[in-house]
């Protein structure tokens, strides 16, 4: 396969030759290409996506596809479906059924592995967010033994607090384990986070979001987290997660470098207005494309696309569309170790490649490997 257009990540006209790695990037004359080429991109986050829950067991592995498919149109080639805080055996339950549409699934190594957020997280207001409070629990290294079989050592990222006893050790053993570890849905104290970085944690979960509603003005655990260098950060650039003057500060902290774009997709994402689920949990798609706990404003993950994401965050934080492209493709890649993924457009990187056009961005072809998948 050949891809003729403007590489994002060089401004330069190319041709790209791929087939299941990329095998050339050549020049090509500028004049006759339109369309723009980039790899395709990589979503740590999303709990499901165009009416399918990734937190029921008993979501057929059909659905799982038809959910990847409607992903691939937006131009995401990989991803992370993500299990939240749950009963234990229900969350052992969703990860053998995502993990069986992984390995069946005509395209199931889109997934690229699994995200657990939860269960080990604060359970106040606030830090909690939408999960249920009820099944808040400290870590326990043996429950991630258990993720971990269950999903044939998939497990790709864990977000946990680092405000309990047992934080730093809990991250030191899962890191040693090849896991990336994140901080998510906290309070916790200056002290507290900087021990569950030097234990190894390397990100922070949709930071802005999942925690107080007021904060000391210092020491707070958003600043504590964009002052530590080591950290990533994702972000929810959907314009309603996050302050758009927070954004444009907490990008500049974290430097494009440190920025990651998630779309923290819930099931209604790409559906219609009306009820679904997350989980044991009742959620609502709002005309305004808020996804809520259902009888509440209270949001409970997003209906966000990636492509949108990456048009907001340059529209929001003033970045360019290439730096824009690098949170939602190398710096992924880069936080949770995937292999050939983390050089863009680069001979040896996968045949992860998707053809768009910009003023409003639309995705045309997309590449799965080599092979077209939208």
């Amino acid at each position: 396969m050949i891809c003729l257009g403007i590489d994002v990540a060089t401004d330069r006209a190319v041709a790209v030759e791929f087939g299941e790695t990329i095998v050339s990037v050549t020049e090509a004359g500028r004049e006759t290409h339109a369309a723009f080429l980039a790899p395709g991109f990589i979503d740590l986050q999303v709990n499901g996506f165009a009416g399918v829950d990734f937190n029921d067991a008993a979501t057929p592995v059909a659905e799982i596809d038809r959910a990847l498919d409607a992903m691939f149109a937006t131009g995401v080639t990989r991803s992370l479906p993500t299990v939240i805080t749950g009963a234990p055996d229900n969350m052992l339950a969703c990860l053998r059924n995502l993990r069986r549409a992984q390995r069946e699934l005509p395209h199931g190594r889109a997934i690229a592995g699994f995200h657990v957020e939860g269960p080990h997280i604060g359970a106040e207001d606030g830090p909690r967010g939408a999960h249920p409070a009820k099944w808040v629990r400290p870590p326990d290294f043996e429950e991630f033994l258990r993720w971990q079989e269950a999903t044939e050592g998939n497990i790709r990222l864990v977000t946990l607090s680092p405000h309990w006893p047992e934080a730093a050790a809990y991250i030191a053993a899962v890191t040693k384990a090849g896991v990336a570890a994140s901080i998510g849905h906290t309070g916790a104290t200056a002290d507290q986070i900087a021990a569950a970085v030097d234990a190894g944690a390397v990100l922070s979960t949709h930071l802005g979001n999942a925690t107080y509603r007021l904060v000391p003005k210092f020491p707070n655990p958003l600043w504590d987290q964009l002052a530590d260098d080591r950290l990533s950060a994702s972000f929810i650039v959907d314009g309603l997660h996050l302050d758009a003057a927070f954004l444009r500060v907490a990008v500049r902290a974290k430097s494009i470098k440190r920025t990651v774009l998630v779309t923290d997709a819930a099931a209604p994402a790409g559906g219609k207005p009306g009820p679904y689920r997350l989980g044991e949990i009742d959620v609502e798609l709002t005309e305004d494309d808020r996804v809520v706990m259902s009888g509440t404003r209270k949001l409970a993950g997003s209906s966000l696309r990636m492509h949108h994401a990456i048009e907001n965050l340059v529209r929001i934080a003033g970045v360019s569309l290439r730096e824009a492209m690098q949170a939602a493709t190398i710096n992924p890649a880069r936080v949770i170790g995937l292999e050939s993924r983390n050089l863009g457009l680069a001979p040896g990187e996968r045949g992860d490649v998707i053809v768009f056009r910009t003023s409003p961005m639309r995705i045309g072809s997309v590449f799965l490997d080599g092979i077209r998948v939208a």
